[in-house]
C-alpha cells in the first residue's frame, strides 16, 4: 500500500479500535488459481501475540480453509469511514482555483499466516466471543445456547475456523492532513453538512488531524 508519511497511523491501539468497530474484513490470499478474496467478519483478540490474533470461520464448502491448511500468507483489510471530498469545500479554491477532488479514507492492513482450525471446541469458543461482542448492545443478547443443541451441532459441522496471528499492521488515515488549516476546516464543515454516517465519521478524523493528534 502506498503510504505517504503524513497519512501513516502506526498506533496499534488506534488500528485495533477500527478493526473492532469494522470487523468485516476483505481477506486476500494467493490460491492455486491466483489471488482470492473473501469477505469475513474477523474477531480480534488483542492480547494474543504482540499485535493480536484474528479469528473467523468459513463455510466448509469454501476451498479457502483447505488451501491454507498448512499455513499461507494472508492480508486482512479492514475498511474504516471513507468520503468523497469536493474542491468546493476548500476556501483556497476561490483564491487560486488550484484544487481537485479527492477521496478520504481510513484503512488497516493486517498481515500474517493463515491456518485452518477444524475443532468443535475452538469453534464454540470463537462463535461465543464473536456473538457476545456484536450482541452486547441488544436488550436480550442472543447466545449459542438459545438455539436447539442439535441445530447448533449441524451448524458447527458446516463451518471451519480460521486464525491469523498478526505479524504486521499498517494503518493509513487519509484525512486531509496535506491541506492547510482553512481547507481542513472547510472539509470538516462540508462533511458535517452532507451528514452521511461515513461523512460524520470522516469529519471527526479530519478535525482530529487538524488538531494535530493524528500521526504525521
Amino acid at each position: 500500500m502506498y503510504l505517504p508519511a503524513h497519512f501513516s497511523e502506526p498506533r496499534t491501539e488506534v488500528l485495533h479500535a477500527l478493526m473492532r468497530a469494522r470487523p468485516l474484513a476483505t481477506l486476500v490470499t494467493l490460491a492455486a488459481g491466483g489471488l482470492d478474496a473473501n469477505h469475513i467478519p474477523l474477531h480480534l483478540s488483542p492480547e494474543d501475540g504482540p499485535l493480536g490474533t484474528l479469528r473467523g470461520h468459513v463455510a466448509r464448502a469454501n476451498p479457502l480453509w483447505r488451501e491454507c491448511a498448512s499455513g499461507t500468507d494472508a492480508l486482512a483489510i479492514f475498511h474504516g469511514p471513507d468520503a468523497y471530498i469536493t474542491p468546493g469545500w476548500y476556501p483556497t479554491k476561490a483564491q487560486t482555483g488550484k484544487a481537485v477532488p479527492t477521496w478520504n479514507y481510513a484503512v488497516v492492513h493486517a498481515h500474517g499466516a493463515l491456518r485452518a482450525v477444524d475443532d468443535r471446541a475452538w469453534l464454540r469458543a470463537h462463535l461465543a466471543a464473536l456473538t457476545a461482542q456484536h450482541e452486547a448492545a441488544s436488550a436480550q443478547p442472543w447466545q449459542i445456547d438459545d438455539a436447539p443443541a442439535d441445530y447448533i451441532e449441524k451448524m458447527f459441522s458446516a463451518v471451519v475456523g480460521i486464525e491469523i496471528t498478526i505479524t504486521r499492521l499498517t494503518g493509513k488515515w487519509k484525512a486531509s492532513q496535506n491541506q492547510v488549516p482553512e481547507n481542513q476546516a472547510g472539509v470538516a464543515h462540508g462533511l458535517r453538512e452532507r451528514a452521511g454516517a461515513d461523512d460524520l465519521a470522516m469529519a471527526a478524523l479530519v478535525e482530529e488531524a487538524a488538531r494535530g493528534r493524528a500521526v504525521r
